[in-house]
């Protein structure tokens, strides 16, 4: 259940492989023309005009490379967390709201070994036995965090 963005592959990733593909075509004819030549006066052109450039395409190449694989990572992500957090309940219809906040409970739990408490009907504790309930001194000396999904109040405390 992908969005049509992420089934489309992203621009900066074309150009960053476009880059890469030039900067080795320049690299390869550098090669080629400084191979060519004896004495290093008459390699310098070959260098200047294909070598150095050919380099910088390809490092360019490699961060846009990086940068659209980010950006398509952090689209995911975004897709993900809105299926888990916004997922409707299957009696209400497509225009109406949920009324009720997706957890409620107060009771709060924690994953030892964890960074984050949370409520006890949170998708992300429910269910799973290894959920223990939370130390309090864990939560006042800042060692957990409250989930950024369920929220559990700072009244909670």
């Amino acid at each position: 259940m992908r969005t049509a963005r992420l089934r489309t592959v992203h621009p900066v990733l074309w150009a960053g492989w476009t880059a890469l593909a030039a900067g080795a075509v320049l690299c390869v004819l550098g090669w080629y023309g400084v191979s060519g030549e004896r004495f290093a006066e008459r390699q310098l052109p070959y260098l200047a005009s294909c070598t150095v450039p050919g380099a910088a395409l390809i490092v360019a190449g490699a961060v846009l490379l990086t940068h659209g694989r980010g950006a398509l990572a952090a689209a995911r992500v975004e897709e993900l967390y809105g299926l888990l957090v916004a997922a409707e309940p299957a009696d209400e219809g497509p225009g109406q709201q949920a009324s009720a906040a997706l957890a409620v409970s107060a009771d709060r739990l924690m994953v030892p070994g964890g960074t984050l408490f949370h409520r006890a009907d949170c998708p992300l504790v429910a269910g799973k036995a290894e959920a223990v309930p939370v130390d309090a001194k864990l939560v006042r000396s800042g060692e957990l965090g409250p989930c950024p999904i369920c929220e559990p109040a700072a009244a909670d405390d």
